[in-house]
């Protein structure tokens, strides 16, 4: 059995808000409570919204809720960096080329707007099902791209089924075709896509299991797919509820009054620990507590699917 890692990975637009807090915790909680390590990567793949001074924001407000990482961050703690995706181009290539290898990428110039003129969102979340109006005939397609446009490259997806034992949320079986469709590996302005990336830098760091929030469960199907082409090991996942508004909208960086440079004015760092705690269900109380001495009162057991739901409302939360 591979040794425990977990693994937080934000995106530097912004503050963080109580919601990546939660997430944090969470992940930091499950990994450090079976004796493993946890790991901080930067997602920066925005070059549009990403900054290096929001990640070295993010870094401060870790350290000051006491929850350090072991390995990861923007300088590089570890043996399998960088940790700053915006600095890994060259791994996602390679693992792009082994892909294209396989005859399983293509390129398409879709846009968005093309996209969902054609289709309905899956679900709650917006995703939308790609067409496959790109899709060569080598892989069962019309292959009707635009010379005019700049291309990005998609994965064919076959019609099969991923089952997999989500660590919170149970047992999910997603047929990739219906529910996820040909996704994006690398952007037409050249951006390496979400998917692509996590895979390669979960594999190569060594990430055993990822703890993060619902809205990314269909994704887990994809990732797993990926891993799987590539020979590799996906982790277990576990996602998590998550965190919404009075009005029962998820909590967004546009959220002043639960972002941190607020919340820090606010708090202690054991007590907006402590408030955060009770409000998920791990202590009985909002007493403050640090993270370290949270552990003990960890138990996944509260986390089953029979208790939880997609969304966890956050009122009462502000002193």
């Amino acid at each position: 059995m591979r040794p425990v890692k977990g693994r937080f990975a934000p995106s530097p637009t912004g503050r963080m808000h109580l919601g990546n807090v939660y997430a944090a915790l969470m992940s930091w909680l499950w990994a450090k409570s079976q004796g493993g390590t946890w790991l901080l990567r930067i997602e920066d793949l925005d070059p549009q919204r990403s900054r290096m001074e929001y990640a070295l924001q993010i870094e401060d407000d870790l350290r000051w809720l006491g929850l350090d990482w072991d390995e990861g961050g923007t300088e590089g703690r570890g043996p399998a960096g960088p940790y700053v995706q915006s600095r890994r181009g060259e791994i996602y290539a390679d693992i792009l080329g082994r892909l294209t290898a396989m005859g399983l990428t293509y390129p398409c110039t879709c846009t968005r707007a093309d996209i969902m003129a054609t289709q309905a969102p899956h679900q709650t979340d917006g995703r939308i099902i790609y067409s496959g109006h790109c899709r060569p005939a080598s892989l069962g397609g019309q292959g009707t791209t635009s010379d005019s446009r700049p291309a990005a490259t998609r994965l064919y997806v076959p019609d099969i089924t991923i089952d997999f034992d989500d660590l919170i949320c149970g047992h999910q079986s997603v047929n990739l075709a219906r529910h996820c469709g040909d996704f994006v590996l690398r952007r037409a302005d050249g951006a390496w896509a979400y998917q692509l990336a996590v895979v390669a830098d979960d594999a190569l760091m060594g990430v055993t299991q990822v703890i993060r929030g619902n809205d990314l469960l269909l994704s887990a199907a994809q990732q797993i797919h990926l891993f799987n082409l590539l020979g590799l090991q996906p982790p277990r996942y576990g996602h998590i509820p998550l965190l919404t508004d009075t009005q029962g909208r998820r909590l967004s960086k546009r959220d002043r009054s639960l972002e941190m440079g607020h919340l820090r004015t606010l708090y202690t760092p054991a007590a907006l620990i402590g408030r955060l705690a009770h409000l998920i269900g791990l202590t009985d109380t909002p007493s403050p507590i640090t993270p370290t001495a949270l552990l003990p009162h960890f138990n996944p057991a509260r986390l089953t699917p029979a208790t939880t739901t997609p969304t966890l409302p956050i009122t009462p939360f502000a002193p």
